[in-house]
């Protein structure tokens, strides 16, 4: 039953449409990373400056590749490496990736996700998704599909429904080329 539901995410990811979904941490609001009318409108349910960026979460680090830098081999196995929190790691991105992904950064915020939700929508959608806490900026974030309809009502095209990972809170922020904590 569950793939119908990724599959049904996926269709209205690709239609340009503000998905609803459980990560390894809370629930994240996603998209189409490559449509910038997509990712703005995400961030105006959330009350969000386009200039702080976004988040994107992948099941690979292959998948981040039309938008990183190369990395060297040390960068790349900090970042494959699993932790016991998730961690999401800023890297430098190349000079075309959209704005509306880096806000005002040269970097890119990226996470390797476990959740198997997560990690199927992003197989299911051949890239890495927007994921970005599901709440009004400032708010909490939700854990439940329940709070996230609440939070949002009507305004999201499609919630999957699946609990979250056990850390119920946002993930570690590194630094990729350091492994210095940007944020806990």
């Amino acid at each position: 039953m569950m793939n119908w539901h990724i599959r049904e995410a996926i269709r209205h990811v690709a239609e340009g449409g503000v998905i609803a979904y459980p990560t390894d941490t809370v629930y994240g609001l996603g998209c189409n990373p490559f449509n910038g009318a997509a990712v703005l409108h995400l961030l105006s349910l959330k009350h969000r400056s386009a200039a702080h960026g976004v988040i994107l979460i992948g099941n690979s680090l292959q998948q981040f590749r039309p938008f990183l830098q190369p990395l060297s081999k040390a960068t790349a196995q900090r970042v494959n490496r699993r932790y016991k929190t998730p961690v999401t790691w800023v890297l430098p991105c190349l000079p075309d990736t959209p704005a509306w992904l880096t806000g005002q950064h040269d970097t890119l915020a990226i996470r390797i996700t476990d959740h198997p939700v997560a990690a199927a929508l992003c197989e299911q959608w051949g890239g890495p998704l927007v994921s970005t806490s599901a709440n009004i900026h400032g708010h909490p974030p939700a854990t439940s599909p329940l709070q996230v309809r609440m939070i949002f009502n009507k305004q999201l095209d499609y919630i999957v429904h699946d609990p979250v990972g056990a850390t119920n809170h946002p993930s570690t922020i590194r630094d990729g080329l350091t492994g210095e904590v940007l944020r806990h």
